[in-house]
């Protein structure tokens, strides 16, 4: 080797260990996000920007009237603290949500700031913040769903849910049973009946219905709830001789979260999945079907209603919730379906074309992801558009939109709302084949049995960000082997104990682009001396280098196309690692920074068009 060659080596790899260095203070001085970790003081959520924007000036808060009490919920390090929080300060206690330890509180303004002035541990406050039923509504009737999932075809074997049960927060459920009478075992399809909102406002409620066993009819003023229970476990038989259920033999239970307009509140939800875990063993209740939702307020790990629903996923209950109808601009997914560990479901729609797959197309209000954390979501897509179904023909939709009400009392309405019920479904379907499945195996075996859409040249037609792992498959999910591939690096005990929280491996790069992160994982490192630092210090820089791989970078772009093949012979690159997850401190940063922005809460977006 010459003289000149070996100067050039030397001052190549000078130039590598400048250029590691460089790339290292640049990352160093990046925006964090912010919250990152609990905190013990009160803090007021607020909405979840769809994407990265510049901080905005903080607004001046509203005049409250001195006297006026508003709605809250209350956390403490236990039921008993919070209680006493707010009676010390005066507040009125309202109920108790000891799933997340907290009460429902009715506080003034005077009230409010004295209870955030008070040396509580860890105490927040949260706004009782509004919910609305994640459906929009059509004019044309649609009845195929149950075989455009391959869910028919398990029918006829005899799989159909039998003796597992989906727990429907939802409006109720119809007094006028109907196809929800009798499953084709001639048992009854609808165990009990539970109604958070009357418990909420008569005290005496609770003991009576538990005297009645839970029998007792709620009735469903709004019809949404009918709606999904129809999707989830309608037995009635169409004109061809199918169910026009997905999983006709199961059970339900029906929680009344939702009032006669479709709009709940923070606190009913959480009281509704109290109520279920409580009665979980008692109705083998296995899934918890939640087609509802808001814009997050905050990180999941903040947020009350996303604090319950972990909690019914580590009491071994498969969460479902719905994706949001905020889409298709990125980052539009509702709370409850930003939580990393449920399966969140987009919608797809078969554009008035039944049971032909080149046509079905990703519905436009579906909502997408990444989450704030960087998750992938959501996980899996079902059908979605212009879905019909057994619903009251006195509810509050009913009634306002006469044009959607078909010749038996069936109702048809688009939405991620509906797309949610058709994987609760399949769900069903799945624990009566495998009743050992953990919630954890059963996303993994939706996902690994999903089909996603790919283009004729054999890329995704839709990224993981819109389409996750792609439209539900009955068959294959049920008899699906997969293991290992959902929740990977997650641990939902130590999330809750607010010891842990996690961030995906989703981020955005300064052109606006989503990828997904290399596997932090492969890229970790230690070695001594100034050689085996800089080794390492070079592997940290490699590990924020984005996988490129096909679906994995998105411009947020939506395309209406179809002609797309949704395939089970998809090949992924790297599994479904990007639906792992990892530790937040181990310093997840937005890449051009991340800000929650100011407003007022929003109830969520119902488009008026079908799809």
């Amino acid at each position: 080797m010459t003289t000149k060659t070996r100067r050039w080596l030397l001052a190549a790899c000078a130039a590598s260990v400048l250029l590691a260095l460089w790339a290292l203070m640049l990352r160093s001085d990046a925006p964090s996000p912010s919250p990152v970790t609990v905190v013990s003081r009160p803090v007021t959520p607020i909405p979840l920007a769809v994407a990265p924007a510049p901080a905005r000036a903080t607004p001046p808060s509203p005049v409250v009237q001195v006297g006026v009490r508003q709605d809250y919920i209350v956390q403490a390090e236990s039921v008993e603290a919070a209680r006493s929080a707010v009676v010390r300060v005066g507040g009125v206690v309202t109920g108790e949500l000891s799933i997340i330890r907290a009460v429902g509180a009715a506080l003034d303004d005077r009230e409010l700031e004295a209870l955030r002035a008070s040396d509580v541990p860890r105490l927040r406050i949260f706004e009782d913040s509004p919910v609305q039923a994640s459906s929009a509504a059509g004019v044309l009737p649609e009845t195929n769903y149950p075989s455009e999932v391959a869910a028919s075809n398990l029918h006829v074997g005899g799989v159909m849910g039998r003796g597992v049960t989906v727990a429907v927060l939802d409006s109720g459920v119809w007094s006028n049973l109907g196809p929800l009478q009798t499953t084709p075992y001639q048992t009854p399809h609808v165990l009990a009946q539970y109604d958070v909102i009357q418990a909420r406002q008569q005290a005496t409620y609770s003991q009576t219905a538990a005297l009645q066993n839970y029998s007792q009819s709620i009735n469903d003023l709004y019809g949404h709830g009918t709606h999904m229970s129809s999707i989830i476990g309608s037995s009635g038989v169409a004109t061809t001789g199918k169910f026009q259920g997905v999983a006709p033999g199961s059970n339900l239970v029906s929680v009344r979260v939702l009032d006669s307009t479709g709009a709940g509140r923070y606190f009913d939800v959480i009281a509704g999945i109290q109520w279920v875990v409580k009665q979980k063993l008692r109705y083998n209740i296995r899934v918890l079907n939640l087609s509802l939702g808001a814009p997050p307020q905050s990180p999941y790990w903040a947020d009350p209603l996303d604090q319950a629903v972990m909690a019914a996923w580590a009491s071994g209950i498969v969460v479902v919730a719905a994706a949001g109808n905020r889409g298709p601009q990125p980052m539009t997914i509702n709370a409850p379906g930003n939580v990393p560990y449920v399966i969140t479901v987009g919608a797809v729609t078969d554009a008035y074309h039944p049971m032909q797959p080149l046509q079905y197309q990703l519905a436009s209000f579906s909502s997408a992801g990444p989450t704030y954390e960087g998750f992938v979501k959501p996980e899996i897509v079902g059908m979605g558009g212009h879905m019909l179904a057994y619903a009251p023909n006195n509810g509050t939709l009913a009634e306002e939109f006469p044009q959607w009400v078909g010749p038996y009392d069936d109702f048809t309405m688009s939405g991620t709302s509906q797309a949610t019920a058709v994987v609760s479904g399949v769900v069903a379907l799945m624990l009566q084949v495998n009743p050992s499945l953990t919630p954890d195996q059963v996303k993994c075996r939706l996902m690994s049995g999903a089909h996603p859409a790919v283009t004729s040249k054999g890329t995704l037609a839709y990224t993981v960000f819109q389409q996750g792992s792609g439209l539900v498959n009955a068959h294959d999910a049920v008899y699906g082997t997969a293991t290992n591939c959902a929740n990977q690096g997650l641990n939902v005990a130590l999330d809750l104990a607010g010891l842990q929280h996690y961030g995906g491996r989703a981020n955005r790069d300064s052109n606006g682009n989503y990828y997904i992160m290399s596997d932090q994982k492969t890229t970790t490192c230690s070695g001594g001396g100034l050689l085996g630092g800089l080794l390492c210090l070079v592997k940290d820089v490699l590990s924020i280098i984005p996988l490129l791989g096909d679906g994995l970078l998105w411009n947020g772009s939506y395309t209406s196309g179809s002609g797309y093949t949704w395939s089970n012979g998809y090949t992924w690159s790297n599994g479904y690692t990007w639906s792992n997850g990892y530790t937040w401190s181990t310093g997840y940063t937005w890449s051009t920074g991340y800000t929650w922005s100011t407003g007022n809460t929003g109830t969520g977006t119902d488009i008026t068009s079908q799809q």
